[in-house]
């Protein structure tokens, strides 16, 4: 997968379309990300050993990494992810429309 924790990235697609935020979590199996502040639903919580206090708590779930872009930290703007070796071949990120490398 081409994103990693800590990318800022923009929602493409869904109820959050337009909104920003940075990666928390990758999970590469279901190809999913989780994203903060974005996605977030009510969950009905039961008092157990883990969470003494029981009620309503809120939740940020996964959502496809399809619906997300990463944000560019040179052109600030919505861009794929290209790979291209570096002088000392070390393989690096880049931007897809200014070609600068990313991290």
């Amino acid at each position: 997968m081409r994103l990693h924790a800590n990318d800022n990235v923009i929602i493409t697609k869904g109820r959050d379309k337009g909104k920003q935020g940075n990666i928390t979590r990758v999970l590469n199996k279901q190809n999913k990300v989780v994203v903060e502040g974005i996605n977030i639903v009510t969950k009905h919580q039961k008092p157990t050993g883990a969470f003494q206090q029981g009620g309503l708590i809120q939740k940020e779930m996964p959502i496809p990494a399809a619906n997300v872009s990463l944000v560019c930290v040179h052109c600030s703007k919505p861009t794929r992810v290209a790979y291209r070796y570096l002088g000392d071949n070390t393989k690096a990120r880049v931007c897809a429309k200014c070609e600068e490398v990313i991290e």
